[in-house]
């Protein structure tokens, strides 16, 4: 891991919308995954205020809340749609969600990882860090090689979801991409904000590999940039 720690949420922000255009600018780049949540949207933003050509991509969503309407505009494919898609110039046709309707779910997310294989796996993604280590929707006990599926989510996560959807809803199961397609991306951007985040830090960057903090899994990956505030990093013995 390279780990890059600022002062501030916004200068850690800048950084990592430096390191995110590079990568989406390469060559190779062709297939990435953006995660939802309130961390990656003004990094979203800076590369939108960048104006890049980047609608050759094909943008992919990790996760999805579900039992919560397909028009509710906080949705993850909702907020992405907007944030990513509209923002970066992506054509409609390029952008891939999971569908947040219980009867459809399962099978939406399996339909979404075998596009993936399909078209040779992801180049890039985007990442959040769970206040519980979790990436996506992949809780504690998220097996390192474990496929798209539906998860039951933990009571910080649930609390969270609440939080996020103002009290209208609290989704308590969520469909993600499984660890086995995040961990064989090429390049995985991760960022943490705020003291809440400290000790998933520390599990993430210092802590054994073990599925009770599915982030520490990212230690054996060969290049996974991590960008942190001074408050997300005060738990970790060397700060680098």
């Amino acid at each position: 891991m390279k780990i890059t720690i600022q002062p501030t949420a916004g200068a850690a922000n800048a950084a990592a919308a430096d390191c995110l255009a590079d990568w989406l600018t390469r060559p190779r780049a062709r297939h990435v995954m953006v995660a939802g949540g309130n961390t990656p949207l003004e990094l979203y933003r800076l590369v939108a205020e960048r104006r890049l050509d980047l609608s050759h991509l094909k943008v992919f969503v990790l996760d999805e809340y579900v039992g919560v309407p397909l028009a509710e505009p906080r949705n993850c494919a909702n907020i992405l749609r907007r944030s990513v898609a509209a923002g970066w110039g992506i054509p409609p046709d390029q952008f891939f969600s999971v569908s947040s309707l219980e009867p459809d779910a399962l099978a939406s997310v399996r339909r979404h990882e075998q596009r993936i294989v399909e078209l040779g796996g992801l180049d890039v993604i985007v990442l959040g860090l769970g206040q519980n280590g979790h990436l996506g929707f992949n809780e504690p006990g998220s097996a390192q090689d474990s496929p798209g599926r539906l998860v039951q989510l933990e009571a910080s996560s649930i609390e969270a979801n609440r939080q996020w959807f103002g009290g209208d809803y609290a989704p308590s199961l969520g469909a993600t991409v499984g660890l086995k397609t995040i961990l064989a991306t090429r390049h995985i951007l991760i960022m943490a904000f705020g003291a809440h985040k400290a000790a998933a830090v520390q599990a993430m960057i210092e802590g054994p590999r073990t599925d009770r903090c599915p982030a520490s899994f990212l230690q054996g990956h060969p290049d996974v940039r991590v960008f942190l505030d001074h408050a997300a990093a005060a738990a970790l013995r060397s700060r680098q």
